[in-house]
């Protein structure tokens, strides 16, 4: 097995106050052309929230609980976190490294699917940062996608019991949402039969049965952003609601699966824009936890790490088998555009 001296969390970034949101966005946004009016629409989602995206806070409390089960389970590895748009940024985290005499990396990607902006584009972001700093920048080593992973599934069925329990209806609807994106991309997205769209739906597959939900579910999509004439995945978790209320539910369960954490996306499209749109349709509505730092979630971070220290077989649920860790050719492309900008 290949030896390793360094754990990276690597993360997408946000604001952490009103005077980084507009510089966060243009980053997120560089070299796209985006006009200015979309990214101060897009800023108001983080001033409604202080200017604060949760994800910085919450990759800080997941890198502390990866290093307290690292210790528990006998891994010597220290742990350093870098972000694609936003401080610490990855550049900065690889050149520490360098200079702590890393040599050999592992990095978990806080996203656990298949598409260009999730995956792909994650590895370049790796390459990127090691040419930046040069010939004494460590190596680098993606640790698979999770997406069917006991411990990404677990804790999202969890929590759709959970936040089922809240609710004053027993004939409630359960919708799955995620990141968006255009369909080109999700075109190039994985190998033929595991692409984007598909590793979703296993997942909430594998959710909806761990949580004993036995009518149909459903797939919907939040934060597009791009032209209009531009087909990006759809239905929006929005008209999803406002379909199922049309069809006679009366009440909805979301449960964000295609997230770790509370991205924006999750605060802002669902806490927000979703419970509005379940509100009025006269829904019962409940929002189910993302897994966070989770014990469980956490715990499955030291599986992938052992998968490649010393050789642990791969644990996935369902029939997609387990997650990649790289990019075959032909693979993850952009398809027709990179997403816009991303409310996170």
């Amino acid at each position: 097995m290949a030896r390793y001296d360094a754990f990276l969390l690597l993360s997408f970034g946000g604001p952490e106050g009103p005077q980084d949101v507009l510089p966060f966005l243009r980053n997120v946004t560089a070299g796209r052309n985006v006009p200015p009016e979309r990214l101060e629409q897009v800023a108001e989602h983080y001033y409604a929230f202080g200017g604060v995206s949760p994800i910085n806070q919450q990759c800080r409390d997941l890198a502390a609980a990866i290093e307290k089960d690292f210790q528990a389970s006998g891994i010597g590895l220290p742990v350093y976190w870098g972000n694609r748009n936003w401080e610490p940024y990855l550049t900065d985290t690889v050149a520490r490294m360098a200079a702590d005499g890393v040599r050999d990396a592992l990095a978990f990607v806080t996203s656990a699917y298949s598409s260009y902006s999730s995956c792909r584009q994650y590895l370049d972001d790796i390459a990127r940062a090691r040419a930046a700093v040069g010939a004494d920048a460590p190596r680098i080593g993606k640790l698979r996608q999770f997406f069917n992973h006991p411990g990404f599934i677990e804790p999202h069925a969890a929590a759709v019991a959970q936040a089922a329990s809240t609710l004053p209806t027993a004939g409630w609807d359960l919708v799955f949402t995620a990141h968006s994106i255009p369909a080109g991309m999700s075109a190039a997205s994985g190998p033929a039969g595991n692409a984007y769209p598909a590793q979703l739906a296993e997942a909430a597959r594998l959710v909806a049965a761990a949580a004993g939900y036995q009518r149909p579910w459903h797939l919907a999509y939040s934060s597009r952003s791009g032209p209009p004439a531009q087909p990006w995945l759809e239905p929006d978790v929005s008209d999803c609601i406002a379909g199922l209320a049309a069809a006679g539910s009366t009440g909805v369960v979301v449960s964000p699966i295609g997230f770790v954490s509370d991205h924006m996306e999750v605060r802002f499209d669902l806490d927000v824009e979703a419970a509005r749109a379940a509100a009025g349709a006269g829904l019962a509505f409940a929002r189910a936890a993302t897994p966070g730092t989770g014990p469980r979630f956490v715990s499955m971070i030291t599986e992938l790490v052992r998968e490649r220290l010393d050789g642990t077989a791969p644990l996935s649920l369902g029939v997609l088998g387990p997650g990649q860790d790289s990019c075959p050719a032909g693979c993850c492309g952009q398809g027709a555009a990179r997403p816009g900008p991303a409310a996170r």
